[in-house]
């Protein structure tokens, strides 16, 4: 059993070593070397998905990795094309300094001080050196506190209004913008697109167009920044921004801004100052001081306080700026004669005035003495007789000197504002009974004395077309016969029309129209009684002609126009005085029997408290729609009306009521400090009284002595030549 065993062979020895053992044996490795390889073999045998994500993704990013930096290479190349683009069409840095579409118009009182501008302010070229450092610090720390850091934009800018605008429900582009100082200085050029008339309809469309937030526009604008930030260096930048941002009531950049509201160079101005200022570039005109002083100056407490948080200011300073806000100057606060300002830019020529491209000076015949008188005046009487709550019964006030330069206007109720309806020169309305003087200038030129008498009585004409005419009087009483004295200075109706009538309408029509009367007059009987419309600056220079002896004046109040910076005037006084109306006896005459009106009749209300000696008449139109009351000292006219601008009757209102109450306290403030100087009166002498001669109502006259009377006044006529 033992023998079979072992005759079989080494069983055990072939199974541990085979065939190719019998070659020469290699030296074993470590046990720890030979195992990795295994292992690799396995893993990748085990993890083929793996394997194959790993792989996609390596594909994937190298993918996107060439896609990505294509595009970038192309994003870079057209940003560097447009903004190269942009640089070569920036002008020269001083070609960039005042972009205005218009030019200004400063107005010069009559001693020469600033009172009112018109157009668009510019005060001169500043740059970010000349001003204050308070100014540019404040602009600074309220646009843009990373200007001085960025190329132009800024991203992180961007980024963070998108997010506020997002949290605050809007579009990521409506609210706030994000830009830097330089985007808005490139908004303010309107990326270097000029204003072409032919392509806008108006400056307005324009300046829309300029301001426009769509995403097109806004990479427009950041690369036109960015051209900017190549072309100048920054305090260049910020210098075209101080000179070309609004900063309200019409002033364009920092150096018109700091003179329109501080009257003081846009150097001198102090930390509150300036926060007014930097404040005014969020909402110039909402924010500007001189539309709402308190907004504008807890605007200007929040810049202040940006100052401080970004190093501008100590703690300290700040303190004094908040506990001392800043406030208007004197000229800047009164806001004077703002309906003055009006007439006048209205009338001179609309090239050098409201169509001006170049800087203009106007020197005018304003008296701020005078202006401050009739505002107040008006106030007062505003103030203490016109109480009832929510009335709209409107009133104007014009003073001007005998050779009709206008010294003070006030085109309404509202003073110290401008912009809105001159009653003092665009209404046209009835005169009443303030027409009544012509009448008499007339009567006393052909050689009718203030003693010469007509009857006041009941009193009818059949008038052509109209039938049966009976006027009346105011007091619906009659005063038989009466002195034309008198019958002016109780303003009656039937001796004014008799008169009238007696001498000739068209006579009384041509000496009203060249006293100034522009207006046309209306050619029926009841043109004595003020049935014709005219505005209170003709009447008022019309009644100019008594004061003066019986000249024209063609009121004005432009005495000097030139460019800025240069001496000679390019056009001088536009009025003044012109030809005789009628002799300086008959406009002696009148004056005295104007004197009699205050003194003794209607005007009572009138009387100066002084006893300074004043003429004058009241007027009062049909169904009591008007007021007037015109009347002079030795020394001014003034003129005022009082009506609704809806034309509806007045009530309890007349020429001898509220307007002369008011014409009272215009002229004891326009005279105060003057030495009380007599009238230019002449007393007639007592010569035997002539009646005026009167057609009887119901029967004809006498043919012969009509026509006797006819060739009188057809001699008269021809004396005083054919009418205009």
């Amino acid at each position: 059993m033992s023998d079979s065993g072992r005759g079989k062979g080494r069983l055990v020895a072939e199974r541990r070593y085979p065939k190719t053992t019998a070659q020469k044996p290699k030296k074993s490795k470590p046990k720890q070397a030979s195992k990795p390889a295994p292992r690799r073999k396995a893993a990748a045998r085990r993890n083929p998905v793996v394997a194959f994500v790993l792989g996609l993704f390596r594909w994937v990013f190298g993918l996107i990795w060439r896609i990505t930096w294509r595009i970038t290479a192309v994003v870079a190349l057209l940003l560097a094309l447009g903004v190269g683009y942009f640089y070569t069409a920036l002008p020269p840095f001083e070609a960039l300094l005042d972009g205005r579409a218009r030019g200004s118009v400063t107005l010069l009182d009559r001693s020469g001080a600033i009172f009112a501008w018109r157009g668009d302010q510019f005060g001169g070229a500043v740059t970010a050196d000349s001003v204050s450092p308070h100014l540019k610090n404040a602009v600074i720390a309220t646009e843009d506190k990373r200007f001085y850091y960025h190329f132009g934009v800024s991203p992180r800018g961007v980024a963070s209004a998108i997010r506020i605008n997002l949290s605050e429900g809007r579009g990521p582009l409506s609210g706030h913008g994000g830009s830097t100082i330089t985007q808005q200085t490139a908004k303010l050029l309107c990326l270097g697109v000029e204003y072409d008339p032919k392509a806008w309809k108006s400056e307005a469309d324009y300046v829309s167009d300029c301001r426009q937030s769509s995403l097109v526009r806004k990479g427009k604008e950041a690369l036109y920044a960015m051209a900017m930030e190549a072309k100048y260096t920054k305090d260049q930048i910020l210098s075209i921004y101080l000179n070309r941002a609004y900063m309200g009531a019409g002033a364009y950049g920092a150096e018109a801004a700091s003179q329109r509201y501080f009257s003081k160079h846009a150097g001198e101005l102090n930390p509150q100052q300036a926060a007014i200022l930097a404040g005014l570039l969020t909402a110039p005109s909402s924010l500007a001081p001189t539309n709402d002083l308190e907004r504008s100056q807890a605007r200007a407490a929040t810049v202040l306080r940006l100052m401080r948080e970004q190093g501008y200011l100590t703690p300290e300073q700040e303190k004094t700026a908040q506990t001392n806000p800043a406030t208007l100057s004197e000229e800047a606060e009164r806001r004077l004669g703002g309906y003055f300002a009006d007439w006048v830019m209205s009338t001179g020529p609309e090239f050098f005035t409201s169509g001006t491209t170049e800087d203009v000076v106007i020197q005018t015949t304003l008296d701020p003495k005078l202006q401050r008188a009739a505002e107040a005046a008006m106030n007062k009487v505003y103030a203490e007789k016109v109480t009832k709550p929510g009335s709209v019964v409107q009133a104007a006030i014009v003073v001007m000197s005998a050779d009709g330069a206008v010294r003070a206007m006030v085109g309404g109720k509202k003073t110290g504002v401008s912009g809105v309806f001159n009653r003092a020169t665009q209404a046209k309305r009835q005169t009443g009974s303030s027409f009544k003087p012509f009448i008499y200038a007339t009567a006393l030129e052909l050689g009718y004395s203030p003693y010469d008498t007509v009857v006041d009585e009941p009193f009818c004409m059949n008038i052509p077309g109209s039938g049966q005419w009976c006027p009346k009087n105011y007091s619906n009483n009659f005063k038989g016969r009466v002195t034309l004295t008198d019958a002016l200075k109780n303003s009656l109706n039937i001796p004014a029309i008799k008169i009238s009538e007696s001498v000739g309408r068209d006579l009384v029509h041509k000496v009203a129209y060249e006293f100034g009367i522009q207006s046309e007059l209306n050619d029926t009987p009841a043109m004595a009684l003020g049935t014709s419309e005219a505005s209170l600056l003709e009447m008022t220079g019309a009644y100019a002609g008594f004061l003066n002896g019986g000249s024209a004046v063609t009121p004005y109040g432009l005495k000097e126009l030139r460019l800025k910076g240069d001496d000679t005037p390019l056009m001088g006084t536009g009025g003044g005085i012109r030809e005789r109306v009628i002799q300086p006896e008959a406009a002696g005459q009148l004056t005295w029997m104007l004197e009699k009106v205050i003194s003794e009749g209607t005007g009572r209300r009138a009387q100066l408290p002084d006893g300074r000696p004043a003429a004058g008449k009241t007027g009062t139109s049909q169904d009591s729609r008007d007021g007037w009351f015109i009347g002079f000292t030795a020394d001014y006219v003034t003129g005022v009306w009082m009506g609704n601008d809806d034309n509806s009757p007045l009530k309890g209102v007349t020429g001898g009521g509220l307007p002369a109450d008011i014409w009272r306290e215009t002229m004891a403030r326009v005279n105060d400090g003057l030495p009380i100087t007599p009238l230019p009166a002449i007393a007639p002498a007592r010569p035997e009284p002539q009646v005026v001669q009167e057609q009887p109502r119901h029967e004809q006259a006498d043919p012969e002595r009509q026509r006797r009377d006819n060739l009188i006044q057809q001699v008269l006529r021809d004396l005083l030549g054919p009418r205009n």
